[in-house]
């Protein structure tokens, strides 16, 4: 495969899909900065250099690993004009303003997951040393229910693919907001080890405590770094390099994913750190410096000329041709973007270091490597084979598949039917449904459930009563997903 001179590296999606969606007008997130840094990594000829593949879109199926069934369907149904009332009026699914049902939403969390899971299966393969995707990283995302503009957690869904093959597994997460969707999937076992660095106090998700450590076989195994508001880059340094060095000689990882959420940089609309470009960077160049296997994922990030410059540049550091490329940015379709300066740079600003008081930080760091040393070294996993494909692909059942799942939307559709027909019927008559092509008709009282086992487009309904019987036509047009039209 096509590989960078010292290093194998892959980049693993290509954005310019992911960035065509949008959250609505004034939300935040801003897909298309996925775009932007796809058009700035290939103005600076960085694609010559890496194996850039086009990954397959993740399957309802693939997300269901993590997510509930039931969660993913809703995913697949909803639409802006249906929101209001498959979320219940906003109390399932999608709570609060942050995660609107925007118009292609399953199509964006299936490009984003599937490009972490087939970076973690290329990984997995031995085939690459780094892989890289800027459009995953949405570490919010829980197992029935979207949070903080994230929908699916491909986080967890790359993690998942890569404990097939490895015993162990670091996530380290460098974003400014807590990584709690990640941390909560894997709170209870010791193959996962999370590290998260980040604001807490008074900031969303409002989780990330130096308390919250894990539990059972999990206890020790989820360590928390609370930050305060204006953190540098040589204070985070200061704690970042010595933290991770214990923990990587302590648990020994197999390989390291690492979500770099550019909202941590200084300037960020929603951020709070002051962390140049560099600075940033520094937490990749120390993680790759080791030599482990590494995948690279985006996350947060609000200022989105700053994020396109920071995964650039991260870009670089992955490729190891940081020194060499030009702060001057080249030409591209985004170039007025970087305006004033059109620089490949996020400056520090003047902004108080709140960790340097009291001695905060002094503390914060010690009482992480208190929890590391308290550790047990690298725990084990037995051996097994890993299998290439699942069961069902193996022996051929995939068609199967199809047609089930075919006609789990069409009776669903016709679940749906049948209980708008109870509601409009009166509750006095005594009624048979008979669907066309059916000997036995089902009957049905008026508090008894209707099941409808026919799959029929007609419908042939007759009401009877004393007083004489009615006989009704319905013609069904189904439109999949549970919709239907009468």
């Amino acid at each position: 495969m096509p590989l960078h001179r010292n290093a194998r590296t892959d980049h693993r999606s290509l954005p310019a899909d992911v960035g065509a969606y949008t959250y609505g007008l004034g939300h935040p997130m801003k897909p298309q900065r996925m775009r932007m840094t796809h058009e700035l990594v290939s103005a600076y000829n960085m694609l010559d250099q890496m194996h850039v593949l086009r990954p397959k879109r993740a399957t309802a199926e693939s997300m269901a690993r993590f997510h509930t069934d039931e969660y993913i369907h809703f995913l697949e149904m909803v639409t802006p004009e249906t929101a209001e009332q498959l979320t219940y009026h906003g109390n399932r699914f999608l709570t609060g303003e942050d995660n609107p049902a925007f118009d292609g939403l399953f199509e964006f969390c299936s490009i984003s997951a599937g490009g972490s899971i087939a970076a973690a299966q290329r990984i997995a393969s031995g085939s690459y040393e780094i892989a890289i995707n800027w459009a995953g990283g949405l570490h919010h995302a829980k197992k029935r229910e979207a949070s903080g503009f994230c929908y699916v957690n491909d986080i967890v869904l790359a993690i998942l693919e890569l404990l097939r093959s490895y015993p162990r597994v670091l996530y380290v997460d460098i974003d400014c907001h807590h990584g709690d969707g990640v941390e909560e999937a894997f709170y209870t076992t010791d193959r996962v080890m999370t590290v998260s660095f980040h604001k807490y106090g008074e900031y969303f998700p409002g989780t990330g405590t130096q308390q919250d450590k894990g539990r059972g076989k999990g206890h020790g195994y989820a360590l928390n770094v609370p930050l305060r508001d204006g953190i540098t880059d040589e204070t985070y340094k200061g704690i970042f390099e010595p933290v991770m060095g214990k923990c990587l000689e302590i648990y020994r990882p197999s390989v390291v994913v690492l979500q770099c959420g550019a909202d941590s940089l200084s300037g960020d609309k929603l951020g709070c750190f002051n962390l140049t470009m560099q600075g940033h960077a520094n937490c990749v160049k120390f993680i790759k410096a080791l030599g482990y296997p590494l995948i690279l994922l985006g996350g947060g990030g609000y200022t989105v000329k700053n994020v396109a410059r920071l995964w650039t540049y991260e870009t670089a550091v992955a490729l190891g041709i940081a020194n060499e490329i030009d702060e001057n940015l080249p030409w591209n379709e985004y170039f007025e973007w970087f305006g004033p300066r059109y620089r490949l740079e996020v400056a520090g600003n003047n902004m108080d270091d709140l960790n340097v008081r009291d001695g905060y930080l002094d503390a914060v760091r010690t009482l992480a490597l208190e929890q590391l040393s308290r550790l047990p070294h690298a725990p084990s996993v037995g051996l097994h084979d890993v299998p290439s494909e699942s069961v069902g692909t193996h022996i051929g059942l995939k068609d199967y598949d199809e047609l089930d799942e075919r006609l789990a939307r069409e009776y669903e559709c016709l679940a749906h039917f049948s209980v708008t027909l109870r509601r409009v019927m009166s509750s006095s008559y005594t009624r048979t449904a008979a669907c066309q092509g059916t000997d036995a008709p089902i009957r049905f009282g008026g508090t008894h459930k209707i099941f409808l086992l026919h799959f029929g487009r007609t419908l042939s309904l007759r009401v009877s009563a004393a007083r004489g019987s009615r006989k009704h036509h319905f013609r069904i047009f189904g439109r999949g997903g549970g919709r239907f039209f009468v």
